[in-house]
């Protein structure tokens, strides 16, 4: 990192977290600093921005707004972010940037602006400037509604478009798994206990981030400016259900507040059918779940599963490498020895691990109905494409629990 370039902070958080109101008090307590603000908004009045304009510690000689509106800065208007901060960093006269990206903003998109060359704009945004610090804050009076609530951006008319289905829950996941401080906001509408199994939650899906409890968005300017914290390799891997997924051996534990969690690893493939009616009838103690299934009817595809809270999504991550010619599995095993030494003999890396992360759960009951979807020991010796699948046959699922479509798990 080029130590002349000017640092970045970007605000995530749903719509009604409170970004603006972090904004706003940054604004009163920034050090000293001469800040360029971005504010990105989705609708053709950008109201944040409007705030903004009338804080009174808004000093239009030491400060710069950028409004953006009309789309998002993680998609519809990347380009025209990337133009806005080389603007404002060939000004000269900014020592920190700061980004309120739009209720709807994606992260990890936003970060990846930062971190390789446009070639379509030719412009590297690392000479200019440096991610220091990826935020997201948190709606703590509201998380739980708007994580439970089964809706879509389309549903709440908060999407890009018509055709943004995106569920708000996966939104919500996106933002708390990729950051480096989690600003549990609104904390003065919560009671004690609720705030502190909703902050031991946010821990086991985050890990690596520093939670910081907030009221009206007062938080100290040292802990999200000049932190050096961001680093896009960590950020990428911090995601609770990976850290759990990267341990050797989990040893399962109930922790305060009846938060757990646990690896669910099998080295026999699902029966399609028997999944599906599990999903059906998804355990509401499971917060969060991702990892990777193994399906007998598509015995060489590797499915990647992911849920939280009513979304469930499926869809094709790969093949398994036990699928591949034995030249070219010959080839990747012996540039990973120590990973093939641990490869079963007949079935190779075809695996189901899946890690679950929730509130009082059963493990033990759990794992017996997992267990029951599993082929029985006289189904392995059939033919596995003979077996009834009502999985769709698609890259991407979205298996709403809440909405049964028979025609839809006909196909």
């Amino acid at each position: 990192m080029n130590d002349n370039t000017i640092p970045v902070t970007v605000l995530s958080g749903y719509l009604g977290a409170g970004k603006t109101t972090v904004l706003n008090h940054l604004l009163h307590n920034q050090q000293g600093m001469r800040i360029a603000l971005i504010v990105n908004d989705m609708s053709e009045i950008n109201v944040d921005a409007n705030l903004i304009k009338r804080n009174d510690s808004f000093s239009r000689t030491e400060e710069q707004l950028v409004e953006m509106t009309n789309g998002c800065i993680c998609c519809t208007l990347r380009e025209d972010l990337i133009q806005e901060v080389r603007n404002l960093a060939l000004k000269g006269r900014f020592d920190y940037i700061l980004i309120e990206s739009s209720g709807i903003s994606e992260p990890i998109p936003v970060a990846q602006t930062f971190t390789y060359v446009d070639e379509e704009l030719d412009i590297n945004l690392g000479t200019f400037c440096h991610l220091d610090c990826m935020v997201t804050v948190v709606d703590a009076h509201r998380f739980w509604h708007d994580f439970s609530s089964g809706e879509s951006l389309v549903d709440r008319k908060q999407g890009i478009d018509e055709t943004d289905a995106r569920e708000v829950v996966d939104l919500l996941i996106d933002q708390i798994e990729f950051c480096d401080v989690l600003l549990l906001n609104k904390c003065d509408l919560v009671a004690a206990e609720d705030l502190a199994q909703l902050e031991k939650i946010l821990q086991k899906l985050q890990p690596e981030a520093q939670i910081i409890r907030t009221t009206h968005g007062r938080v100290d300017a040292r802990e999200l400016l000049n932190t050096n914290r961001f680093d896009f390799e960590k950020a990428s891997m911090s995601a609770g259900w990976l850290r759990e997924l990267q341990l050797a051996k989990h040893t399962p534990e109930t922790e305060e507040y009846g938060i757990g969690s646990f690896v669910y690893r099998r080295t026999l493939p699902f029966h399609p059918e028997r999944l599906a009616q599990w999903l059906e009838n998804w355990p509401a103690e499971i917060v969060r779940a991702k990892g990777m299934m193994w399906l007998a009817t598509r015995n060489d595809q590797a499915i990647l599963f992911s849920q939280a809270g009513s979304s469930i999504q499926i869809g094709i991550s790969g093949y398994w490498v036990a699928s591949f010619p034995e030249e070219e599995q010959a080839a990747i095993f012996s540039e990973e020895p120590e990973w093939a030494a641990t490869l079963d003999p007949v079935w190779g890396d075809r695996i189901n691990e899946v890690v679950f992360i929730g509130i009082d759960m059963d493990q033990s009951t759990l794992a017996k109905t997992l267990d029951d979807c599993l082929l029985t020991p006289e189904e392995m010796a059939l033919d596995w494409a003979s077996f009834p699948d009502p999985l769709p046959v698609v890259e991407d699922w979205d298996f709403d629990e809440d909405e049964e479509d028979e025609e839809d798990m006909a196909q």
